[in-house]
């Protein structure tokens, strides 16, 4: 018979063990909270009560059923009252020396049936298990912050663990309203090995001055619709307690994407640990606030006060696919007269009718009116001819990702262009150094990648090679506000900000997958349900496409030559066997057919 936890014991009670506290009163269990003194308990009881005034005030539970969950609730500084306990979890710091302390003393006061359970976020479960007489019976549950609203929980199994053990553990964590994956004893488990490579990744990229901390940040939830950016997000976690994680997690992998950036341990030595002390990569109004406020490193606006912008109202666009018909559309909604250039009429009318299409649509949901979408209509001439951009402002090649073919392009348009003319493509991974350099205006080319669908999606990277003229990415920049679009500005190589951060953390879930330590549908809800991202890696990566994918991730590698950044051979193979995702109808997951 599966076990039944009843009488539950909670040891540390800060911030998450107070968390976990109130999530198995919650569910109508006995709760033994213990503390190393009066004060603590006192604060942990405080952390408490709190949250529940918060829940009353919002309507979310009665001042009844606050009274009767803190009458759940026992309060202890000994251990020796865990002696009753079904299951004891222990929240104290991340120490495994005070970690084993705790589960000796634990070991020898309960039943020999209790489960043991630790919160730890990257120490190994098994070392804590073997010092213990019931290794078989240790098991890590490891809550998300804040514990009450998160949902997922990760139990992890060590090669000792029982199997019921973690299967009633699982069982268990799922009559608490919780998403639960069982995962094997690994540094950072699923959620904290595959999000801190990713924090890590974008702190390095502050560092080296790729980018400002506000461009990173608005590039991931712009162009990827994550709820906060990396910086912001170690801020929030605690740059401190980001370290140790990472400083953990690599000395159990030694994968160079755990090593914690240099920038971290300045930072930390300096103080500015995140919000818990004021500042951190940003500036908050106190400690423990959120309200960012201004300091020397805020820009005063997205152009440079000290760059005359170039007057840009009309605008070429090459290419007829899905990308370059999103753009025309944009352009030419935000007032801008625009010329489409295919390679056939049959091409270029498509094309238009597809804009028709979808100003039809919005026009039916009330997003435009339709003397807006005539007008939008009015303002795109369709043509075979490069030849009709010459006194365009600007020109946009949205064309396929074969760097001759645009080298091609880009030598045309030099030739046909007017003088001042600025030439910009949308690669989302060639150098757009190698379009510029067929040109004898190098310092007008630039890189202006939008994302898919280009009506839809926010972000345009801003992507200025070592010859594009400071007024040059201005302009762009100004043009991209003026047409609704949020810019970030960033230099010329491979994966610029979002793919750079975006695909090494696909890449290492698919690493995951191939290593046998987690399913697809657990790694998935694991990122979906711990770090609130809106797909989980493999729903993405059947949505990208496997074949793009694996270009990119191609492409990091040849630049950056880092080990981590290798593709994973899984990837591989599945393309080779024409697995490309949703599009073929096989991916890492089957489709059904439309």
């Amino acid at each position: 018979m599966a076990r039944e936890f009843r009488t539950v014991g909670v040891v540390g009670l800060g911030t998450m063990g107070a968390g976990i506290v109130e999530v198995f009163a919650r569910n109508g269990l006995q709760v033994i909270a213990a503390e190393v003194d009066a004060d603590a308990v006192a604060r942990g009881r405080s952390h408490l009560e709190t949250s529940l005034s918060r829940a009353v005030g919002r309507g979310k539970l009665t001042q009844d059923d606050a009274d009767a969950l803190l009458g759940r609730v026992t309060t202890t500084t000994s251990l020796s009252d865990m002696a009753d306990a079904d299951l004891v979890i222990e929240a104290v710091p991340e120490s495994l020396d005070l970690k084993a302390k705790v589960f000796a003393e634990l070991d020898s006061v309960c039943r020999p049936d209790a489960v043991l359970a630790s919160n730890t976020s990257s120490l190994s479960v098994t070392e804590l298990a073997v010092r213990t007489g019931r290794p078989g019976k240790v098991v890590g549950l490891h809550f998300f912050n804040p514990a009450p609203v998160q949902k997922l929980v990760e139990v992890v199994r060590t090669v000792v663990t029982e199997q019921d053990v973690a299967d009633d553990v699982k069982a268990f964590a799922a009559t608490l309203d919780k998403v639960p994956v069982v995962i094997g004893d690994r540094a950072g488990f699923i959620a904290n090995a595959l999000l801190f490579g990713y924090l890590n990744h974008a702190a390095a990229m502050y560092e080296q001055r790729y980018a400002s901390r506000e461009d990173l940040d608005a590039a991931m939830r712009f162009g990827c619709g994550y709820p906060m950016g990396p910086l912001a997000l170690l801020d929030l976690i605690g740059l401190d307690t980001s370290y140790e994680i990472l400083d953990t997690m690599y000395k159990q992998s030694r994968n160079q994407t755990h090593a914690p950036a240099p920038v971290l341990k300045q930072m930390i030595t300096a103080g500015l640990l995140g919000r818990k002390s004021g500042r951190g990569f940003y500036t908050y109004a106190k400690a423990h606030s959120s309200e960012v406020v201004p300091d020397a490193l805020t820009p005063s606006g997205t152009v440079p006060d000290d760059v005359t912008v170039r007057d840009i109202s009309r605008v070429g666009v090459v290419g007829t696919g899905t990308m370059a018909s999103g753009i025309v559309q944009v352009l030419a909604a935000a007032g801008l007269d625009v010329i489409v250039r295919g390679r056939s009429d049959s091409k270029v009318e498509a094309s238009i009718g597809g804009i028709r299409k979808s100003l039809d649509k919005a026009v039916v949901r009330g997003k435009v009116t339709e003397s807006d979408r005539d007008a939008t209509l009015a303002r795109i001439t369709g043509t075979t001819r490069l030849e009709d951009f010459a006194d365009v402002d600007l020109v946009v090649e949205a064309i396929a990702e074969e760097l001759d073919v645009k080298r091609a392009v880009f030598a045309a348009l030099d030739e046909i262009c007017k003088p001042g003319a600025i030439l910009a493509t949308t690669t989302s991974s060639l150098p757009v150094v190698e379009c510029a350099a067929v040109t004898s205006r190098p310092q007008d080319v630039v890189g202006m990648h939008f994302f898919n669908p280009a009506p839809a999606m926010k972000l345009v990277e801003v992507v200025s090679t070592i010859t594009t003229a400071p007024d040059v990415a201005a302009s762009v920049l100004a043009l991209c506000e003026r047409i609704g679009k949020v810019p970030v500005s960033c230099g010329d190589r491979a994966g610029f900000i979002v793919n750079a951060l975006l695909f090494p953390y696909l890449n290492d879930a698919v690493k995951m997958l191939e290593a046998h330590y987690a399913t697809a549908d657990d790694i998935d809800a694991a990122m979906k349900t711990g770090c609130a991202l809106p797909m989980g890696p493999f729903e993405l990566l059947d949505v990208v496409g496997l074949d793009v994918s694996l270009a990119i991730e191609r492409s990091l590698y040849l630049e950056f030559r880092e080990a981590g950044f290798a593709p994973a051979p899984l990837l591989e193979h599945l393309v080779t066997a024409g697995r490309l995702g949703r599009k073929t109808g096989h991916g890492f997951r089957d489709y059904a057919a439309r």
